[in-house]
């Protein structure tokens, strides 16, 4: 029995001299990782959001200063754009009512598309102050949704540049072709091309209207073809708007250009011309325009505009007015929070925390 003991221990070592040598084995040294370059590094930080950071605090001095230097910059800014906008000298006619007869004004539609009655219509214009070269001509329609998702898509951008080369016109419907000939320029935007026409007189002595360089140069060089020319347009028996010349390149057709720009608000201006002498007040301009183009029959308004320009352009209050309003609310809202901050406790006090508030009441 003893010898049965003494090998059963002997065993038992053995076991456990073995089970150490195994787990000593299995207990390898660590891996070493390999180094990180700075971009990985970077990534870490980012990812862990440790990335060294600049973290104001925003304490009541630089809130109020904050609000008080922008209301003193917008403030300046808002009256010298009020101020150039109100330079501005414009003269607006609406002319759509007072150019159909008296016989038609209960049924202005059957007269706009009565081809046998004259379109022919005089207006005038007096001019209350001085008018500074170059004045600018432009005709204003009022309820007109250029905007419509589908008069926006019914036309052809690779057309308008390739011409003819170009046959896949199905974006223009319904205006892609005509008798089973396509048609040059396609699609509905430049079929309902604006056609009224002015002249102006002032004292009986014509007023040169230049008609050039009212596009973009951008939509002339890089959307219209130099080599396209008109094919079959307006040949069909619904007759949209104005007609092109055939013998003139589409790049050249710069009321096509600015009409093909389609306006995102149902009433918008679009450049007909530049006069290129000043106006003097109380000169008396004619106006011997043709109301050719048919808004009636949708409730459209037209209305001829004479307008100069300032260093911000057009007349315009809204910049001026919304720079004045952030201005004066920054400065409301920076004087506001200066009483709150010079009438509040200061920060910090402990006798004011509610727990301790509570004790010293009880």
């Amino acid at each position: 029995m003893h010898l049965i003991f003494l090998a059963a221990k002997t065993l038992e070592a053995m076991d456990i001299d073995g089970g150490g040598t195994s787990a000593a084995a299995s207990t390898s040294s660590p891996v070493p990782v390999p180094p990180r370059s700075s971009w990985q590094k970077a990534l870490h930080h980012f990812k862990q959001q440790s990335l060294p950071a600049c973290q104001p605090v925003l304490t009541p001095a630089w809130i109020i200063s904050t609000f008080l230097v922008l209301g003193i910059a917008f403030v300046p800014v808002g009256f010298v754009s009020l101020h150039a906008s109100n330079s501005v000298v414009e003269i607006v006619d609406r002319y759509d009512i007072e150019c159909v007869p008296d016989a038609y004004k209960s049924n202005k539609v059957a007269f706009i598309r009565d081809d046998s009655i004259s379109k022919n219509c005089t207006r005038f214009l007096k001019v209350d102050k001085h008018m500074t070269a170059p004045i600018y001509i432009y005709y204003q329609l009022d309820n007109y949704y250029q905007n419509h998702r589908r008069y926006v898509k019914s036309r052809s951008d690779k057309q308008l540049l390739n011409g003819l080369q170009y046959n896949d016109t199905s974006s223009c419907k319904p205006e892609e072709s005509n008798g089973g000939l396509p048609i040059v320029p396609c699609g509905l935007i430049a079929w309902s091309l604006f056609n009224d026409s002015y002249l102006f007189t002032r004292e009986e002595v014509p007023l040169k209207i230049n008609r050039k360089d009212i596009a973009w140069n951008s939509d002339r060089h890089h959307k219209f073809g130099k080599q396209v020319y008109p094919f079959n347009f307006q040949n069909g028996t619904l007759i949209g708007g104005g007609k092109l010349d055939p013998s003139i390149p589409l790049s050249d057709q710069e009321d096509l250009i600015v009409w093909m720009r389609t306006a995102a608000l149902p009433s918008f201006r679009k450049l007909y011309g530049r006069i290129e002498e000043d106006l003097h007040p109380n000169d008396l301009i004619r106006v011997n325009l043709t109301n050719n183009y048919n808004t009636y029959s949708f409730g459209g308004t037209k209305k001829l505009v004479l307008s100069t320009s300032s260093w911000l352009g057009g007349k315009n209050d809204f910049l001026g007015l919304a720079y004045i309003f952030v201005g004066s609310s920054s400065i409301f809202i920076s004087l506001v929070f200066l009483l709150f901050h010079l009438k509040e406790r200061h920060h910090g006090d402990t006798p004011f925390i509610s727990w301790n508030r509570k004790s010293t009441a009880v």
